[in-house]
């Protein structure tokens, strides 16, 4: 089976977070086979990043179009820096997702050994625990997971390992 990345948007129309995590236990149970890896929600609720591992990915729109979840990306992706069983069970103890528009050009290869060599310097930041990172096969983006006190936390961390940031969105389901 592989792993798809699929973002979606939430119109907020008096949206709360018993709304989401509802319409979450829907996707979940409708996805049959497919395994529902995690999904974090943005802290405003606007956003989620689901992880899926599955066979059948011409299902999974349907699935969530039915649940009035709005598809904004559909990606397979590689697990990078932590095993999914692992995933499976601490998948809440991270806090902030980094978005990160590869470059073109750059390879799996390339970024492996990049990350590899940069990685260490995450100690340069005691604070902020790096869990980790889901690169889309086709080598567009990588979403970055991070449990840290703060988004500044984050941005001193993707510093110290010279690694860019697109986006960061803060996780969690407070309101």
């Amino acid at each position: 089976m592989s792993l798809y990345l699929v973002e979606t948007t939430v119109e907020k129309n008096g949206v709360t977070k018993e709304d989401l995590k509802a319409k979450i236990n829907r996707v979940e149970e409708k996805l049959g086979d497919s395994a529902f890896i995690e999904v974090q929600i943005a802290k405003d609720l606007s956003q989620l990043f689901f992880i899926i591992e599955t066979d059948h990915l011409e299902n999974i729109a349907k699935v969530f179009e039915d649940h009035q979840l709005a598809v904004q990306l559909t990606k397979e992706v590689r697990l990078i820096g932590e095993d999914i069983e692992d995933v499976k069970k601490e998948k809440e103890k991270v806090n902030y997702v980094v978005e990160w528009n590869l470059p073109e050009h750059l390879t799996m290869e390339q970024y492996l050994e990049r990350k590899k060599k940069n990685s260490v310097h995450y100690e340069e930041v005691p604070e902020v625990s790096f869990a980790r990172t889901y690169v889309c096969e086709d080598m567009t983006k990588c979403l970055c997971f991070y449990d840290a006190p703060n988004q500044q936390a984050v941005e001193r961390a993707r510093d110290a390992v010279s690694a860019p940031i697109d986006a960061i969105t803060e996780l969690g389901d407070d309101e």
